[in-house]
Order: C-alpha cells, then structure tokens, then sequence
C-alpha cells in the first residue's frame, strides 16, 4: 500500500468549530455562505431581537434556520423546572436532527440533562461561569457547555482563564462534552479560544468577518490593483 495522501493524514484532525450566535436568518445565510459556518445557538433574547414571539412562531424559526445550516442549532428551554424542561426538550429536539436542546446551569437543568442524554437527546449547558459548574454539566452528559467569556470580561474577571481550567479538567478525564465559547465579543476572542484549545465558538457575524480583515491587506491589494491598472494603460 503506498503512503496516505498529505490530506488524508490530516483529515482526522480537530479542528474549531464556527457557530453564529444569532436568530437572523439573514445573517446565518450570509455566514454560511463563506463556507466556513458549522451551526448556530440562539436564545430567547435573540429571537425576541427578530420579533419572533409565540411558541409555533419560535420552533417554525429553528425550522427555518435548520434549513440553512447543515450542523448543530442550539435551541433553548424556557422553563426551569425539570418537568417543564424535559417537556420543552422533547418537542425541540422533534423538531430536527439538528436540535441541540440548550438547558440552563441550574440542579433542575442537570437533572434534565442526565435524563436527555440517557434518552440519545443532545444538550448544551449554558451560563457557565466556573469550572466546576462545568465539570458538573460534562459528568451529566452535555454535548456542550457554554462558558460566557464576554460576560466574566465585563466583570473585570478573565473569560480566558475559565476556557484554560475548563480544557485542563476535560482532558485530565477525557470528556466526550465540547467547549463551546460563548458571549464571544470580537476576533480577538476567537482567537485567544484557538489557542487555548476552544472546540468551538459562537459569536456574532462581526466576529468571524473580523478575522478575515487586516489593513496591511488592503493596502496591498489597493497597490496590486494600481499597478495592474497602470500596465494595463
């Protein structure tokens, strides 16, 4: 047999994953069209945000939005009692394949989560704000935790610092659930998550169009297009 191909030998490799954090279906489309999205999260001031309101209105959107990406949508609870949980959870992940339901780091949401994943239905832990509440969210099951960077940043506390403890304690046990970025602000961030080991962020389209911008970028294609024209008469 000769030698894997360059790619072959780097396809199983990790690799970052983009979510858009948002219930714009303008936005999703225009983020999926880099070709670089891999799912979205909302919540319920999101979709407040778009004016979607009322229970049908709110699951045709992730419908809507299930249409467009072709990776995990994070769609969340609004109760926050186990019940009340389970009962939203069920009818969410129903509504696609796609559906990651979102549970709040709360005893009730934990309670919810071990139950979800005893059934095969996945879930992100969101508001995490300490390691432990994510080693907690991990030994129930999450698919995903969401620790707030933006928000321990606004608090004058490091988002960065919990990113770091939080892929320490899943690496020392080898933890199936993925590290999801959340309350992402700028590129800066998604860049320091990179770094730090991040599976994956979540943040606004400004965000990810941020990465791809660098002024010594379009100075250079401003002198490359200027030459060309002057050769070109």
């Amino acid at each position: 047999m000769g030698l894997p191909t360059f790619a072959a030998q780097f396809s199983n490799l990790p690799s970052m994953k983009f979510f858009i954090d948002t219930a714009n279906l303008d936005q999703i489309r225009e983020a999926q069209a880099l070709g670089i999205l891999d799912g979205v999260t909302t919540n319920p001031s999101l979709m407040a945000k778009e004016g979607i309101a009322g229970d049908d209105a709110v699951k045709a959107h992730y419908k809507a939005i299930c249409e467009i990406v072709d990776g995990d949508v994070s769609a969340e609870v609004i109760s926050t009692d186990f019940e009340g949980m389970v009962r939203e959870g069920e009818a969410l992940a129903a509504l696609h394949e796609n559906i990651v339901v979102k549970v709040p780091m709360i005893p009730e949401g934990i309670k919810a989560i071990s139950h979800f994943t005893e059934n095969g239905i996945r879930t992100n832990c969101t508001l995490i704000f300490s390691p432990g509440q994510a080693l907690i969210a991990a030994k129930a099951g999450a698919s995903y935790v969401s620790p707030f960077i933006g928000r321990l940043d606004d608090i004058s506390s490091d988002g960065m610092d919990l990113i770091e403890d939080i892929r320490n304690i899943f690496d020392n046990y080898d933890f199936g659930t993925e590290i999801l970025a959340a309350s992402v602000r700028g590129p800066m961030h998604v860049i320091e998550c990179a770094k730090l080991g991040a599976d994956v962020m979540t943040g606004p389209l400004s965000a990810i169009e941020g990465l791809m911008k660098h002024p010594l970028t379009d100075i250079g294609l401003a002198k490359f297009l200027a030459d060309h024209a002057k050769s070109n008469g």
